[in-house]
């Protein structure tokens, strides 16, 4: 049943705050544009009235799932094309609008390492997509083919390639007109372009990493043997995001921590300053730098008293915390910027520990990924399964291996699953867990004002979980599409 005015208000539910929090709290969608309303301006500005009211009991309302890692789902594979580009939308748009009942409404469709000759068609065919009862296809995340051997997964050993030539040799294989891009390319439908994951220490990678990001492209670092010092240089040339944490990857080194290492990076790293100076705490409304930045608790400060403008005198003893040196941000000149991790969180790919030790190094940066293979679905039996290329897949559960191998070939596990077992895994809220796949995933991607969030004015994709993180029911730019008791209403 539809709104005779086109304005819903859901009242009686949890709304997920930026900050991982839930609050109690009505909101307000226009089911006519399909986008989230200013409740104080709708009401009390322009003093109207919903013409429709939603309870939803005490349930959490939730901006829609983003995967921004995911290689097909329900019999559909984004990296196979048999020539045929009608049967490949069929199967994008069926794919799309099954990925829904997970909480899924935006998701970047992943291509694996190709021959060369595919990326052209394949990346053309990738363009943004949607329907009106689909979740939003955002574009392509090319994971290849610029990997490192070693590292390569289940990635096809002949169609790895360097990158001798920079960037021009990126634009060899994805093709000229598949990398044109701008800084906002939310704005344009006809932008693909979205993601690319490469090896950093490939000849060449690092030499293209400004070019892409300064066209909008995210670079994350993947199936790489990366050192720390490559993977810091790519990180300051705009990389910002790793793949699949832990997986594809050096384990953690304590002399050489690698990729995994830059979730604990410093961002004084490289600041200009030998350390921290010291700063006291003279009253909660007073900070003061020392002079030479000595402490009032060393051996040499001992019988010291500073002068607090202000404040009057500080004994030794008073309470310090490290800042940085006069003129800089009093919080601190941040000079390197962590980056983003995606993290498959089904139990196989990654121990419980890992997951949590992640999130609580970089809780911001953390970003959950299902990098579901074309068998996910929550009805599919164990089994073996045909895959590409001859190749077959082995399902036990939700681990999935390369036949005849202990390869691990991506996941089967659903986005709310990971949700699910993400808050069991590192202890956080369910808030805190929904923020992992909603504001953080579109922060990466620079579209958290459409996306991923319940801001004014953002698209109103939602998703109604209960309390255990359970999907009930989806809803695509304010119209209810899909509920988990089979029927849809409006």
């Amino acid at each position: 049943m539809s709104s005779p005015n086109g304005l819903v208000c859901f009242t009686n539910c949890l709304l997920p705050q930026e900050d991982g929090s839930l609050i109690a709290k009505d909101l307000w969608i226009d089911e006519r544009t399909g986008l989230i309303l200013d409740p104080n301006e709708t009401f009390f500005g322009k003093k109207l009235r919903p013409g429709r009211t939603v309870d939803l009991s005490g349930d959490v309302l939730s901006p829609g799932f983003l995967d921004i890692q995911i290689n097909g789902a329900y019999g559909f594979d984004f990296s196979v094309y048999e020539n045929n580009d009608d049967d490949y939308r069929e199967g994008m748009q069926m794919m799309a609008e099954k990925i829904i009942e997970t909480g899924v409404t935006s998701l970047l469709p992943t291509i694996i390492t190709q021959e060369k000759s595919f990326y052209p068609k394949l990346l053309q065919l990738l363009r943004p997509f949607s329907t009106p009862k689909s979740a939003t296809l955002l574009g392509w995340h090319a994971e290849g083919p610029f990997l490192e051997y070693t590292k390569r997964g289940a990635h096809a050993p002949p169609y790895l390639v360097e990158a001798p030539k920079g960037f021009n040799s990126f634009e060899e294989v994805y093709g000229k007109e598949n990398l044109i891009g701008h800084k906002e390319w939310y704005q344009s439908q006809d932008i693909a372009i979205r993601m690319i994951t490469a090896a950093p220490e490939l000849p060449g990678v690092l030499d293209a990493l400004q070019t892409l990001t300064d066209r909008g492209i995210v670079v994350s670092i993947g199936h790489s043997n990366a050192q720390t010092d490559i993977a810091m240089a790519a990180v300051k040339r705009g990389a910002k995001l790793i793949t699949h944490l832990f997986n594809a990857m050096p384990q953690f080194h304590h002399r050489d921590p690698s990729i995994v290492g830059l979730l604990g990076a410093s961002p004084f790293f490289n600041a200009p300053i030998p350390f921290p100076l010291a700063y006291v705490h003279c009253d909660p409304k007073h900070t003061i730098e020392l002079q030479g930045g000595t402490s009032p608790t060393s051996p040499s400060s001992k019988n010291a008293t500073y002068f607090v403008p202000g404040s009057g005198n500080v004994t030794p003893g008073s309470p310090i915390q490290t800042g940085t040196q006069s003129g800089l941000d009093p919080v601190g000149r941040v000079v390197f910027e962590r980056p983003f991790y995606g993290i498959i969180v089904d139990g196989i790919h990654c121990h419980p520990n890992s997951v949590r030790l992640a999130y609580s190094a970089h809780p911001n940066g953390c970003i959950l990924i299902t990098d579901a293979m074309k068998i996910l679905d929550p009805n599919l039996k164990d089994g073996i399964h045909e895959w590409r290329d001859g190749k077959r897949f082995v399902k036990e559960g939700e681990r999935l291996y390369l036949e005849g191998t202990n390869t691990l070939a991506g996941s089967v596990v659903t986005l709310d699953k990971c949700v699910r077992n993400f808050a069991t895994f590192t202890g956080c809220s369910l808030g805190e867990a929904i923020k992992c796949v909603t504001y953080n995933p579109a922060r990466c991607l620079g579209i958290e004002h459409i996306k991923g969030t319940l801001r004014p004015g953002a698209h109103a994709d939602l998703v109604v979980l209960d309390r255990y993180g359970c999907v009930k029911s989806t809803w695509i730019r304010g119209n209810h599409v899909w509920s988990s008791n089979s029927i849809v209403h409006g």
